[in-house]
């Protein structure tokens, strides 16, 4: 408490007199990180009155800031002097600020935060550049910088500061500029890498622009900190100029080679929160088609993307069925993301001018890959093989073939051909899911008949099946209802055949 009543009246009496003016290296000093944690609350708290104070009475310098000694010398009015030595404290306040968002006390990183985002508030409000025509931008963009500086550092994880950071991002004018400062950012910590991966870094960035959430309609635009009259305001409530904003980012950021973990988190939301929002989404081609010849999983969510630029922009992607086949592996069926990955494969197999080969080839992998996979996963993949014996009729012979392999060292199928038209599909027959007609679990068995008999025109809808596990097919197996067995062909009526009424009788309470 006497901390605190000291830094309130050191506070007075800068605030009150001119002359106590020096009395400021007594706020700003435990502002240098040395103190407790409770003393540096204190003194920002303190700082933060302070400048807030003198930016709304107009007492600091306008303009570019002058060398303090130069300023000194020159002739400068006493109250030019005054305003440029104060300025160049409350540029040594932001600078503590900015070094306190990276201390170890969350309490210290969060009020540092706050407290710069005040002073842009109030920059904004207050410029400290002349305007000098009508359209001079007034928002504080070099102090923006600072707050993002400090939210991307190369060494932490601040993805929890990040997100106490996400109110300010709802303002049209910070986001947009915070956007802007991100690309700037990305561009000089990733040049000195040498495309070496930065995990901490990278994983700050996503943190911070993954979810922003943009307008889709300019009439949405409203909600800004700083209401500015002039051509900066106009360009700022254009949504235009946020998407080409928002692109130059997302590419620039995505130009870097990922950690492999952070190629994941990407790839789930691009096609839901950023190939929507750019103007060109087709520059997101080359990123796609790398992530897409990675291989396993990476592969399996490129696939979102990829589906948004071949049906909605035309984009044409050599060999993509090729190598969509060389993706089903024994892990597709156990893997994170399966029911996203079998949801596309059913959209690209869906069309009907897809030659036949190429079909009873998909048709043919997924069967011998359904011989290990989890009664689950065969619930959901014989009826998608169903729905594609449906839309391709061509390729029914592989069930109506009498004359087909009776096992795998007869079958003409060869599994380790990558390229689906050597593969020799249509010359084998379906002898895996008769297999399957066999299975331990009664519902496969079940499903897997299905196709001895003819198929009803009407797709079966997998939606329901697709995200199915095994703990609720299990749930669903014990919640089922016993049903009663006849052990007996006549139902016994008493101990030796006949109905015992002797021991009524004698336990009769009359």
């Amino acid at each position: 408490m006497a901390r605190e009543a000291a830094l309130a009246a050191c506070l007075e009496a800068v605030l009150g007199s001119r002359s106590s003016a020096n009395r400021v290296f007594e706020l700003l000093e435990p502002l240098a990180g040395q103190e407790e944690p409770e003393d540096i609350v204190s003194a920002t708290r303190t700082c933060s009155r302070l400048f807030g104070a003198l930016l709304e009475r107009r007492e600091l310098f306008v303009g570019p800031l002058p060398d303090q000694d130069a300023s000194l010398a020159e002739s400068y009015s006493a109250e030019d002097k005054y305003r440029i030595w104060m300025r160049h404290r409350y540029r040594d306040c932001v600078g503590c600020l900015g070094e306190l968002m990276r201390h170890e006390a969350f309490q210290v990183k969060e009020l540092a935060l706050c407290t710069l985002m005040k002073f842009v508030e109030l920059e904004a409000q207050y410029p400290l550049i002349k305007i000098e025509w009508k359209g001079t931008l007034t928002f504080p963009c070099d102090l923006l910088k600072v707050v993002v500086d400090g939210l991307l550092p190369t060494e932490e994880d601040t993805s929890l500061l990040i997100s106490r950071f996400q109110e300010y991002m709802e303002y049209n004018d910070v986001r947009y500029f915070v956007m802007k400062a991100v690309t700037a950012s990305i561009g000089q910590v990733m040049q000195k890498t040498k495309e070496r991966p930065l995990p901490f870094y990278q994983q700050n960035v996503f943190s911070l622009i993954s979810p922003i959430n943009m307008p889709n309609k300019e009439s949405e635009m409203v909600k800004f900190m700083v209401k500015q009259d002039n051509r900066e305001e106009l360009k700022l409530s254009r949504l235009q100029a946020h998407k080409q904003v928002f692109e130059k980012m997302w590419l620039t950021f995505l130009k870097h080679k990922l950690p492999t973990g952070l190629y994941k988190k990407v790839l789930v939301i691009l096609h839901d929160s950023v190939l929507p929002y750019m103007n060109e989404p087709t520059l997101m081609m080359d990123f796609l088609t790398v992530a897409y010849g990675i291989g396993g999983a990476i592969s399996l969510l490129a696939l979102n993307g990829l589906f948004i630029l071949i049906h909605q922009h035309n984009l044409e992607y050599p060999d993509f069925y090729k190598k969509l086949y060389s993706l089903l592996d024994p892990s597709i069926y156990h893997v994170k993301y399966r029911a996203r990955f079998f949801h596309l494969t059913d959209l690209f197999l869906s069309s009907s001018h897809l030659p036949a080969y190429l079909v009873a080839a998909f048709i043919k992998r997924l069967s011998r890959l359904a011989l290990t996979a989890p009664p689950e996963a065969l619930l959901m993949i014989i009826p998608f093989i169903c729905n594609l014996f449906r839309r391709h009729p061509a390729c029914r012979l592989l069930v109506h073939r009498p004359g087909g392999p009776a096992d795998m060292s007869e079958d003409p199928y060869v599994m380790e051909e990558e390229e689906p038209s050597k593969s020799k599909a249509l010359e084998s027959s379906l002898w895996e899911i008769q297999s399957l007609q066999n299975h331990y679990h009664p519902d496969v068995a079940r499903a897997a008949a299905v196709l001895n008999q003819s198929l009803s025109e009407m797709e079966d809808d997998i939606s329901g099946l697709l995200e199915l596990s095994a703990y609720e097919l299990f749930d669903r197996e014990v919640k089922k209802k016993a049903v009663d067995v006849p052990l007996e062909f006549e139902q016994v009526r008493g101990l030796f055949g006949k109905k015992n009424d002797i021991f009524a009788e004698h336990f009769s309470l009359d």
